[in-house]
C-alpha cells in the first residue's frame, strides 16, 4: 500500500511527493522532490535556506538517503553553500562507492554533478546569529572573533525558536519498496563540524522493505548513542510489533543518565501498512503528516506523548 509519512515541518514538499506516489513513482525519487521544496521555503526554521547557522555564522547541511529494498544508503554531512542537500545525498548513493561524503568534499562531489553554489545564509538568520553571539562575548572577544575558543559560547547562546528538529520523509510506493529521506540544517549555533543522527544510517533513519522503516528527530546526540533507528527495524525484524518495536527504542533511551540529554520524536511504519509517530519528553506538541492510498488528502496529525 503506498503511503507516506513525515513530519509537520514537511508541509511545502509534501504534497509534492503524495503526487509522486500516486502517479507510481519511486519511493526515493518521490521523497527526494519533496524534501527538496522543504530545503529551498525559508518560512521552515529547521531544514535548509530557513535553518539557523552554526557559531561561525555559517550554514553547514546533513541529509540521509536509504533503499529499504538494497539497503543502499547515501549520506552527506556538513555541507556548505548547497541545496538541495537531500538530492546530493542521493547522488552519493547512486554514484559512488561510499556512503557518506562531509564538508569540502561532499561539496566537490556536488559540483562535479552539476549542483550551483548556492547562497543558504538567510538575511534573517545572520542577524539573529550575530546579535545572540554579541550578548555572550566580551568585548576583546567581539574584536578577536571567530579566532576565540568556541567551546565555551556553546552551552550558553540559546536557539532562537528551540529547534532541534529534522525533516523526515518516510514512504512507500506502488511495488512495496520502502525508503527513508532526511534533511537538516542542525541545532542553531551548533559546534563548526557538528554532525547530529540525520545523516547517520541507524541512528537518525533506517528502511527495510521486508519489515518497516524509522526515522528520528530533534536530540540526535542521544538516538546516535542508541542506534534509534536500527533498533526499531532490528526488533520488527526479531517479530516484534511496531509499537512493541517503539517502545523498545524509547526504554534504551530512557536508560541515558549522562551526557546531553531532551527529547527525541520517533516516526516509524512497518511493512503491513501500519504507523506511529511517539513525542519522547518533547515538551511541546508534536505533529506530523500522514497520507495512504485509501485516503482523499493528507492530514496533519498529533503524535502521541510519553515520558514527558
Amino acid at each position: 500500500m503506498r503511503m507516506l509519512l513525515a513530519n509537520a515541518e514537511a508541509w511545502p514538499g509534501f504534497d509534492t511527493t503524495v503526487e509522486h506516489l500516486k502517479n507510481d513513482g519511486p519511493a526515493i525519487d518521490a521523497m527526494v522532490s519533496g524534501i527538496a521544496r522543504v530545503e529551498r521555503e525559508a518560512k521552515v526554521r529547521s531544514v535548509g535556506y530557513g535553518g539557523w547557522p552554526n557559531m561561525l555564522g555559517e550554514m553547514e547541511f546533513d541529509a540521509g538517503v536509504m533503499d529499504g529494498t538494497t539497503r543502499e544508503v547515501g549520506a552527506v554531512g556538513a555541507v556548505p553553500a548547497t541545496l538541495p542537500v537531500s538530492a546530493l545525498a542521493h547522488e552519493v548513493m547512486k554514484h559512488l562507492p561510499h556512503v557518506m561524503l562531509t564538508g569540502a568534499g561532499a561539496r566537490r562531489f556536488a559540483t562535479e554533478r552539476g549542483f550551483a553554489v548556492d547562497e543558504v545564509l538567510h538575511p534573517d538568520s545572520k542577524r539573529v546569529w550575530w546579535e545572540r553571539l554579541q550578548k555572550e562575548m566580551s568585548p576583546q572577544q567581539r574584536a578577536a572573533f571567530p579566532d576565540i575558543p568556541l567551546a565555551p559560547l556553546s552551552n550558553t547562546i540559546t536557539d532562537p525558536e528551540r529547534v532541534r528538529d529534522t525533516t523526515v520523509f518516510l514512504g512507500v510506493d506502488a511495488g512495496d519498496h520502502i525508503g527513508v529521506v532526511t534533511s537538516t540544517s542542525g541545532w542553531a549555533w551548533k559546534y563548526p563540524g557538528r554532525l547530529g543522527d540525520s545523516p547517520i544510517p541507524g541512528a537518525g533513519f533506517y528502511a527495510d522493505s521486508r519489515y518497516g522503516a524509522a526515522a528520528c528527530t530533534h536530540t540526535g546526540e542521544m538516538t546516535m548513542r542508541c542506534s534509534t533507528s536500527r533498533s526499531i527495524v532490528l526488533a520488527m525484524r526479531l517479530g516484534y510489533t511496531l509499537e512493541d518495536a517503539i517502545k523498545f527504542a524509547v526504554e534504551e533511551l530512557a536508560e541515558l543518565k549522562t551526557g546531553f540529554l531532551a527529547g527525541v520524536v520517533i516516526h516509524a511504519l512497518d511493512a503491513q501498512g501500519n504507523h506511529q509517530v511517539v513525542n519522547y519528553r518533547c515538551d511541546e506538541e508534536i505533529r506530523y503528516w500522514y497520507w495512504d492510498e485509501r485516503m482523499a488528502a493528507p492530514e496533519l496529525r498529533v503524535a502521541a506523548a510519553i515520558g514527558t
